[in-house]
């Protein structure tokens, strides 16, 4: 599980930096307002499952779950 659950993170962070590059090139070619607004929240959604998921894997793989000294 823990595995499947680090690749999907991988996964989820590939596509947000896939994402920025993209309006990145949209920018820089002078393209339209629509799709960069369409990118940027692409981006932020993926960056809002990458951190929910990376939260997740903390939390049930993280280890220590016990009050803190024990």
């Amino acid at each position: 599980m823990q595995l499947l659950l680090n690749i999907v993170i991988g996964i989820v962070m590939l596509a947000a930096a896939i994402i920025v590059i993209a309006g990145f090139v949209n920018m820089a070619r002078g393209g339209s307002g629509e799709l960069s607004q369409k990118l940027m929240r692409a981006r932020v959604i993926a960056q809002a499952v990458a951190i929910a998921l990376l939260m997740a894997a903390l939390f049930f793989f993280g280890g220590n779950h016990g009050a803190p000294g024990s």
